[in-house]
């Protein structure tokens, strides 16, 4: 048994609850991307180096390409390799266990019981639709240390400490998402001088803060071209094709809504006064959670860290008595869960991003022939080793690919046609319900050799 106070206490349950979630649900395999990030983690573990042009796909083969998630890709490959898909949901489960133990334990230190428990839950539960086995999760840990040292220095009214620019080099190499914390970092950088009027040495440190932390975002083997991609990549028109990067959706309701929805409730009572350029920043992150659902969970994380000194003045910590126990049965607990995982296998089949019986029915000889695919199976496709004729990789393929392949996908029997031609693709796999599918049933020239209610395989004649 070992002392600890509320606020670890607190933390500790956080972790357990989040960490048993990520590594014991299912879901968390519930999109392709797993299956190329490890293939591509693997890539550079044999080659020990980073790709510099595309490896996967046979429309855009030799095109140049380097993940920017490179880290996080090693990461899943070393987890795969030492316990598989349950290596995979201990990996991820320590990511959302430590970002819950991160925030719950800021949240714990300034806010009373109640009021640390509604912020946590609300602003984590944003999360749960990107609790996926994907480079952002990985990166979400950074994320909260970040966004935490950044808001307690702000608290302190003096600069961040120098050690926290250590975790923007690891961000960088982690995932894109990097580049909100520069923002972040540059709008507190602002909140600060306008605090100040502009007196004093603090808005000069900040300013000598971000400017290092841009610097320190270069480490990476991209260099300037890693710094941009994020940029690039919010700027691409074909991005509207892809379910995460669309607006919200409201039609149920989810997690998201109902946190939105006391963030109003709250500040609405005038009880909880956020200064204007706080204000600012976070009306910021309910404009990118609002524009693209993959943001949901940069205003779960960062948001309630932003808003807990706003209410600790409403809601401050009480007084309260340590209880080791109450620790020692959170880190027991914590044990029990990754032994359960470990005795728990991991047994994949057919899903809506892996057409196991599907491509099974494909001969050998005709896989290393041209396909088109669904876009949802080109995951399960490198992983099987099969080049496809796209995956998520949106960045390498470009707006005008995306656009057409919309179109394909839709039907539209010119795009088709021109697609099947210019590729001269033999074969192809894709949704049971995709409009391209029924339309490939009536072409002259195309038969189907097998079909189920996760996907259709149609070969050349």
């Amino acid at each position: 048994m070992f002392r600890s106070s509320p606020v670890l206490n607190f933390a500790l349950a956080a972790a357990l609850a989040a960490f048993a979630l990520a590594a014991l649900s299912p879901a968390l395999l519930n999109d392709g991307d797993t299956y190329w990030h490890v293939r591509a983690g693997e890539w550079i573990l044999d080659h020990r180096a980073v790709p510099r042009e595309d490896i996967f796909s046979h429309t855009r083969a030799g095109a140049p390409w380097s993940p920017a998630e490179w880290l996080a890709q090693v990461a899943m490959a070393l987890a795969w390799r030492a316990g598989g898909w349950s290596g995979l949901h201990l990996l991820f489960g320590v990511a959302a266990g430590l970002t819950a133990a991160i925030v719950a334990g800021a949240l714990r230190a300034r806010l009373m019981l109640t009021a640390a428990i509604l912020a946590a839950v609300l602003g984590l539960s944003c999360v749960a639709g990107s609790l996926l086995a994907r480079p952002h999760l990985l990166a979400l840990p950074v994320m909260a240390l970040w966004v935490a040292g950044l808001v307690r220095a702000r608290e302190a009214e003096c600069a961040p400490s120098w050690w926290l620019l250590a975790a923007m080099p690891v961000w960088a190499n982690l995932h894109g998402s990097f580049a909100f914390g520069l923002a972040l970092a540059a709008a507190l950088a602002v909140e600060a001088m306008i605090a100040v009027k502009g007196r004093g040495p603090m808005p000069w440190r900040w300013g000598a803060f971000v400017v290092a932390a841009v610097l320190s975002a270069l480490l990476t083997p991209q260099g300037i071209d890693g710094l941009l991609f994020p940029l690039r990549l919010l700027g691409m028109s074909g991005l509207q094709h892809l379910g995460e990067w669309q607006p919200s959706d409201f039609s149920a309701v989810s997690p998201f809504e109902i946190a939105l929805l006391a963030l109003v409730g709250v500040l609405a009572t005038g009880k909880v006064r956020v200064p204007w350029p706080r204000l600012l920043i976070l009306l910021g992150l309910v404009h990118l959670a609002l524009a693209h659902g993959r943001h949901q969970m940069l205003l779960g994380v960062a948001g309630p860290l932003l808003l807990a000194p706003s209410l600790a003045v409403a809601w401050p910590r009480e007084t309260e008595r340590s209880n080791s126990l109450l620790g020692s049965l959170a880190a027991i607990a914590l044990c029990g869960v990754v032994l359960l995982r470990l005795m728990l296998p991991v047994v994949r089949g057919d899903d809506a991003v892996s057409p196991v019986s599907a491509l099974a029915h494909v001969p050998a000889s005709m896989r290393v022939q041209p396909v088109l695919n669904d876009y949802a199976f080109g995951g399960y496709l490198i992983w099987s080793g099969v080049k496809p004729f796209i995956d998520s990789r949106a960045d390498l393929y470009g707006d005008a690919f995306l656009t057409n392949y919309a179109a394909i996908i839709a039907a539209d029997r010119r795009a088709l046609d021109a697609a099947l031609a210019e590729h001269d693709v033999r074969w192809t796999i894709l949704a049971a319900n995709a409009p391209a599918a029924k339309l490939l049933d009536t072409m002259p020239g195309w038969h189907r050799v097998y079909g189920d209610a996760i996907a259709v395989v149609h070969i050349k004649d």
